[in-house]
């Protein structure tokens, strides 16, 4: 079943970034993946193909790092092509402030089994409250 081979890819994807290794999920992606930030803060918005979530969105959010950014997950549930995940981030800033979002994210898959898109719900004013906004 498509569902349970989805939820194992994310789990296999976020053993890896509890340990701070960001690229399966960057391997799980489709070239045409998209990555939604909901919401209506400076981050909320759609970053449309690997390249540009990699360029647009992992870069300028990882440049403001210190340390590898690591990501804890605590519930998968699944259903048709749809894996959803609740999780929490870990990650100091460059500034020294905290940046633990929670995130919920709704994860949608292909035939293949690659991620076609991903819509982020997380705590905008805590990324807003320590985070420089996005080029």
């Amino acid at each position: 079943m498509n569902a349970q081979r989805n939820k194992q890819a994310m789990k296999i994807v976020f053993d890896a970034l509890a340990e701070g290794n960001g690229q399966p999920f960057v391997d799980a992606m489709s070239d045409d993946f998209s990555w939604t930030i909901s919401g209506t803060g400076p981050w909320s918005r759609t970053w449309s193909g690997k390249d540009q979530v990699r360029r647009g969105l992992f870069r300028p959010l990882s440049a403001q790092f210190e340390g590898s950014y690591r990501n804890r997950a605590s519930r998968f549930l699944a259903e048709d092509d749809i894996v959803v995940v609740e999780c929490k981030g870990d990650v100091a800033t460059r500034a020294g402030a905290r940046y633990d979002n929670d995130y919920c994210y709704v994860c949608r898959f292909d035939a293949a089994g690659k991620l076609v898109a991903l819509t982020e719900y997380m705590d905008t004013a805590l990324a807003e409250r320590v985070l420089a906004p996005p080029p």
